[in-house]
């Protein structure tokens, strides 16, 4: 495969992963898919981020993000099938 061919795939699946995550995180439904909210959100969150707030706002947002990435992790592990046991 070409290197340019690569790159691409590997930008479309960053594309890919990061809208997942605007459905992971409910924006999609809760916005009703109106892209011009979200885009709006985004632009708001971006502005946050350059302003005196941004260490704040960091710590609030990736700690969130952290909790909720760790509670999906607990409700896959605990909702995994487990394989049967040898009864005795």
């Amino acid at each position: 495969m070409r290197t340019w061919q690569v790159e691409c795939r590997k930008r479309t699946r960053h594309l890919m992963e990061l809208g997942g995550l605007v459905v992971k995180a409910r924006v999609v439904d809760l916005t009703g898919d109106d892209r011009a909210m979200i885009y709006g959100a985004l632009i708001w969150v971006a502005e946050k981020l350059s302003s005196e707030q941004s260490e704040q706002a960091r710590k609030l947002w990736a700690g969130k993000g952290k909790c909720a990435f760790e509670a999906e992790h607990s409700a896959d592990a605990r909702n995994k099938p487990q394989p049967p046991q040898d009864q005795v």
